[in-house]
């Protein structure tokens, strides 16, 4: 406590005390948060923001094996100095946490989790039919597709969001089994997160789940659930199968002794599925950015996971028209999970509204600037992406030119530019290395003797 004294004139003023007590300053508090991939995250969603002009933006970073939040962001944003300018709304609501939605088909994920731990399907050697909507309980339920999938495995499924195909697994599992993970999976509470302002999500009351409740939520469709939440979630199926609080406050310190006074560390919440099933949906979440309809978040040269997700949004009881949450949960490297990363990008305009084609791009710009930022070296095993775009850039690995000489480089169909130095007949040295992995058309330089 201190007293201020008040001077008008140069005189005191009247019934003012003559004490004055310094003031003293408190620990230092030290975050989780990662500046660079901080950085990125706001870098993304400025970008995002303008060429969308979407209701609001959501991003989280998570590290999946311990919990820390390594990033985390929201649009409408504002600034702190003039926050009296902007709605109540703004600056009284932290969105990644607070914000409650259907999640679309990210939620598949837990799903898949679900019916692989309890090993009622086989990926690989099961197969099943998408005629484009399937009848349940008296309704149908539409694949996002029209006329189907076709004939397809389990994994192409996954591969491509097909919600049928899930429903079939909710069906297989059953609503009590379902509704055991997903509460395993830490939905329909809050995850603890220290913050304030932490929703808890909304799901079904558990004996009112009929048929349809069953098939929709399997598919993410009639449930809410907040951001932080997907992430948590997540992490913890692709991490091995723990279930971390996640937090933001790393430790305190006193600035006068650097004493720590105090540390966080990582809660362990319970085991919700085994280390193999976690390795299986590694396996089939990184197929779906290689193969599937996550193309838009693939690296070359890291391996990166993920699953897109497209929710309609309600009012007043009613789905909005041409209104969507469009998502993408991303994961890297899917050998050994460094980071978590999910964006949402709510109503964006002027483009189609899917997950796959606004949301998933955008993470993969952020997974590769992350990854370069927390040095993870590339992967050379990774999945080939086979459904590629006109706007994809096709990479070329780069062939061993050393001991040519410059009549074997005219006769060489390269699709590179060379660039040449050295008064001699030989290529003695290259660069880029042999087997490194570049876009077509990039330059390499030869050394001659």
């Amino acid at each position: 406590m201190f007293s201020i004294i008040l001077m008008q004139k140069d005189k005191k003023m009247p019934d003012m005390a003559d004490d004055y007590a310094e003031p003293v300053d408190g620990l230092d508090l030290y975050l989780t948060i990662d500046t660079q991939i901080q950085t990125i995250m706001e870098r993304e969603l400025d970008n995002a923001e303008a060429l969308y002009n979407p209701d609001g933006i959501v991003a989280i970073a998570m590290d999946p094996n311990t919990g820390q939040i390594l990033g985390m962001s929201s649009r409408p944003n504002f600034d702190p100095g003039s926050f009296q300018d902007v709605s109540p709304e703004i600056y009284n609501r932290n969105l990644p946490i607070w914000s409650t939605y259907e999640p679309g088909s990210t939620f598949k994920i837990i799903t898949l989790a679900a019916a692989l731990e309890e090993e009622v399907v086989d990926l690989h050697n099961e197969n099943f039919y998408d005629s484009g909507h399937v009848e349940v309980g008296g309704s149908t339920l539409h694949c996002w597709t029209r006329g189907g999938h076709g004939d397809q495995t389990f994994l192409e499924v996954v591969q491509n969001s097909c919600n049928p195909g899930f429903v079939e697994l909710g069906q297989r599992l059953g609503t009590e089994t379902l509704f055991s993970y997903i509460d395993a999976f830490g939905f329909g509470k809050k995850t603890g997160i220290d913050l304030q302002g932490e929703g808890a999500g909304i799901l079904f009351d558990i004996d009112r789940v009929g048929p349809v409740e069953l098939a929709t939520t399997a598919f993410g469709q009639g449930v809410a659930v907040t951001p932080i939440q997907q992430v948590v979630a997540v992490a913890a199926a692709v991490n091995g199968g723990t279930l971390y609080q996640p937090y933001v406050a790393k430790e305190l310190v006193d600035p006068k002794t650097g004493e720590v006074v105090m540390r966080n560390s990582p809660v362990a919440k319970g085991q919700v599925i085994s280390q193999e099933t976690s390795k299986q949906v590694r396996e089939a979440l990184e197929s779906v950015v290689a193969l599937g309809t996550g193309g838009g978040a693939y690296v070359d040269g890291y391996r990166v996971g993920g699953k897109t997700g497209t929710a309609q949004k309600a009012e007043n009881g009613r789905y909005l028209e041409n209104n969507h949450i469009v998502s993408f949960m991303g994961v890297a490297p899917m050998d050994d999970p460094k980071v978590v990363l999910y964006l949402a990008v709510d109503n964006p305009k002027g483009t189609v509204q899917f997950g796959g084609v606004v949301a998933a791009p955008i993470v993969g710009n952020m997974m590769e600037d992350i990854m370069h930022a927390l040095e993870v070296e590339p992967r050379k095993e990774q999945i080939e992406k086979e459904k590629r775009t006109w706007q994809d850039i096709p990479y070329i690995e780069v062939p061993n030119l050393i001991g040519l000489t410059k009549k074997d480089l005219s006769q060489q169909l390269l699709n590179f530019q060379l660039e040449a130095e050295g008064e001699g007949n030989q290529v003695v040295q290259q660069s880029p290395d042999p087997g490194t992995r570049v876009q077509g058309g990039s330059k390499i330089r030869v050394y001659f003797e």
